[in-house]
């Protein structure tokens, strides 16, 4: 799956602010992967997974608990959301062999993928949508959301776009789409999943350096949601000079992680006068970290206290040798040996490139 999630990555979702929710779904089919399924759909509410469809399993499983709160309202939804899916890869299955021979691939990896979501601000109740294609990640088309007609990014996909801006009921299906299908189910999924994704939690803030002549390192890890900022300071004033953000990145329990470094001489001048600031959205106060000799985490400061480490752990593993070696004879003296112990033609391409978006929810 890390081809899959390569690929997640890859793509450019739009920044949103702490009081905005998304909905967004990865529809994504390949050619000549191994051990990897043709066709894989999957939905988030706020980068939290909540459904899966591959062309192996062929049907559609919440990934959380909350999620299935839907069905109270709408008994089928899982039934429907499998049908949805299955019509769904035959479609991509038949766009990605039509792509293929346009482009002159009659063989190897190639990739085609579908993004697509919405947004609600549940301060102000404005919603927004995107949708995107990309065939061997590099776009193809996307939708502007304030003309409804779609951008070709490529020569390629000049002819669809000229299509679809020009199908009238299309344009009418995906206005309702965007506007008021997928905000709806939002609303549902982020009133459902309210104690999971309305949660905070504090990260744990470590200052980490390599080596005395190393930038210095804030990192903030375990927090929840996503929405945080974290910078450095002196005097009380943010620096902008010398100063490095990394990429925000999750971790494998749902929280995330970032880190920004601080190129500066560590020096007893210097002591008490940089600090790091974290802060999480819906959280009033300030987590703030002074830079101090003593709170950094060095490989140099701790090399000592490694190989004391080290030797210890050896010490102890030659103690369990022996011991284990000795019962091994014992052990052989007394028992006997036992030997038993042990993608459709390329004529419905026509039809086929217009039910992408009506085969989504």
């Amino acid at each position: 799956m890390d081809l899959f999630l390569f690929i997640l990555l890859a793509v450019q979702i739009p920044s949103v602010t702490a009081v905005t929710h998304m909905l967004k779904y990865f529809h994504t089919v390949s050619s000549e992967v191994e051990n990897f399924p043709e066709y894989i759909s999957v939905g988030y509410v706020d980068d939290v997974e909540i459904v899966h469809y591959d062309s192996n399993s062929r049907k559609a499983e919440p990934k959380q608990d909350w999620v299935n709160k839907i069905t109270a309202e709408d008994p089928q939804y899982w039934q429907r959301q499998t049908q949805i899916n299955v019509n769904s890869e035959l479609v991509f299955k038949n766009s990605i062999e039509i792509l293929r021979k346009f482009s002159n691939h009659t063989e190897g990896v190639h990739i085609y993928q579908q993004m697509l979501g919405c947004q609600w601000d549940d301060e102000t109740d404005e919603v927004d949508g995107w949708v995107q294609y990309s065939y061997d990640g590099e776009d193809l088309l996307s939708l502007d959301m304030k003309t409804w007609t779609w951008i070709a990014a490529k020569p390629q996909a000049v002819p669809t776009k000229h299509k679809w801006d020009h199908a009238k009921a299309y344009i009418e299906y995906i206005k309702f789409y965007f506007t008021e299908r997928c905000p709806s189910y939002l609303k549902k999924h982020v009133n459902n999943g309210r104690q999971v994704l309305l949660r905070t939690e504090l990260p744990e803030v470590s200052l980490l350096q390599k080596t005395p002549s190393s930038p210095v390192s804030c990192f903030a890890t375990g927090f929840y949601p996503d929405s945080a900022i974290m910078f450095w300071r002196k005097d009380g004033e943010e620096l902008h000079e010398d100063v490095e953000h990394r990429e925000l990145l999750p971790n494998h329990d749902g929280t995330f992680q970032m880190t920004v470094d601080l190129k500066v001489e560590v020096t007893a001048d210097v002591e008490g006068k940089y600090e790091c600031v974290f802060q999480l959205a819906g959280v009033k106060e300030d987590m703030v970290t002074k830079l101090e000799r003593r709170s950094i985490l060095s490989n140099a400061s701790h090399e000592g206290n490694l190989w004391v480490a080290v030797a210890a752990t050896v010490a102890v593993l030659a103690v369990v040798v022996l011991l284990a070696a000795s019962f091994m004879v014992k052990h052989h003296r007394q028992v006997k040996y036992d030997p038993a112990g042990n993608l459709p033609s390329s004529s419905s391409s026509k039809r086929s490139d217009l039910q992408h978006i009506n085969a989504l929810l």
